[in-house]
């Protein structure tokens, strides 16, 4: 296939974007050559790189002016939560798939519309023909803002692809320079199913191009046929319900 980047991306700090990079990065290495590009300032996956065990399947530390792309199969990329417009689209033409952490909280559900209403809108990411897919972070399924946060995705018509659980494995895995697929199986098995329906869209976006898909839920999904993503509708809707409970 050629190198794969994979772009994981919110505008807003704090949301797991370094942990989701980092697992990706781990799970891509039994793949074939893997590299992380860390963008942000806080370098947290460089760091996650420094304590990997150099027994464990190499995974290259690489910046954005890294000459030599080709010489990978899979790119994950970090970049900064604060990103300029330009830069915005730059990264967006280079990748071949965006991944959006987003956390189950009011301020974070919002914060998550603005990102998604530019990258539609100015950064034009659909007529650059570029999968995209939401993953909900350090999620309890079963919470009142968890239902919120899935029924607003679907108002945008995204794919709403997976539900990753607030588990103290991510930590541990984190701490060891690893990902949660390097760990006991028997101890993450729960983390790695929720991890399947995200590799498995990943998959299929590369193979088969930005087929919009809609997710019900992590476990259940109808496959639509795009037309307009009713942005701004949604984002009015999701205020006047956040001012009306205040």
């Amino acid at each position: 296939m050629g190198t794969k980047q994979i772009l994981v991306m919110n505008s807003k700090g704090g949301v797991g974007k370094s942990t989701l990079s980092s697992n990706l990065a781990s799970y891509f290495s039994f793949k074939g050559r893997t590299a992380l590009c860390d963008l942000d300032r806080q370098r947290s996956g460089a760091r996650w790189l420094q304590r990997r065990d150099p027994s464990r399947r190499k995974i290259d530390s690489i910046t954005w002016e890294y000459p030599g792309v080709h010489n990978y199969d899979w790119i994950v990329m970090d970049p900064p939560a604060a990103v300029t417009h330009t830069d915005l689209v730059t990264l967006i033409a280079r990748t071949d798939a965006v991944v959006i952490p987003v956390l189950p909280s009011p301020i974070d559900i919002l914060a998550a519309a603005d990102f998604i209403r530019d990258l539609m809108v100015h950064c034009k990411i659909r007529t650059l023909n570029k999968p995209l897919a939401i993953v909900a972070n350090r999620a309890r399924a079963n919470t009142i803002i968890y239902r919120e946060l899935a029924s607003f995705l679907q108002s945008l018509k995204l794919p709403f692809v997976t539900t990753l659980r607030d588990s103290q494995n991510y930590i541990k895995a984190s701490k060891q320079g690893i990902g949660i697929f390097e760990m006991d199986s028997r101890l993450v098995a729960r983390d790695i199913e929720q991890w399947q329906p995200l590799l498995q869209w990943i998959k299929g976006a590369l193979n088969r191009g930005p087929k919009l898909t809609v997710y019900r839920n992590p476990k259940q999904h109808i496959a639509t046929s795009g037309g307009e993503i009713r942005i701004a509708g949604a984002i009015h809707k999701l205020l006047h319900k956040q001012n009306s409970t205040v």
